[in-house]
């Protein structure tokens, strides 16, 4: 195991599981969606603590940040969404949660304000595999 799966495990194993986030889809989803693609790149090497991290895109402060691993994981698990759901998020951040819940829900609409996180939040998801 290389040193970001190690962490990516750590992260689950040691944040996210401890919170009762207890279903076997969100603790999956938390393996095969790559956090550290979302993270803004000076600060990629908080991808996988447990600490809110700022969204500051491109040295603009958005005044956003992620929220840490456990609270995204409790927040994706609480609402039990299933497949063939529809799910508005409002507040895109950095597309993080949204990939989250996409994993889960059949279609996933997601509103930002902000235009410099709009972009960011679209090559984030677009890496991912994941259209508009």
């Amino acid at each position: 195991m290389n040193a970001l799966e190690q962490a990516r495990f750590n992260m689950v194993e040691q944040q996210i599981r401890p919170w009762r986030v207890l279903d076997h889809a969100v603790l999956a989803a938390h393996f095969h969606i790559r956090r550290e693609e979302f993270v803004p790149p000076a600060m990629v090497n908080l991808a996988f603590s447990d600490v809110e991290i700022p969204l500051i895109i491109n040295g603009k402060d958005s005044g956003q940040c992620m929220l840490c691993p456990r609270v995204d994981a409790r927040m994706v698990q609480a609402p039990e969404i299933r497949r063939g759901e529809h799910v508005l998020e409002i507040g895109t951040g950095s597309g993080w949660m949204a990939a989250l819940l996409a994993d889960r829900a059949l279609r996933v609409v997601s509103l930002e304000i902000d235009p410099h996180l709009v972009k960011f939040a679209k090559d984030n998801l677009a890496r991912q595999g994941l259209s508009q």
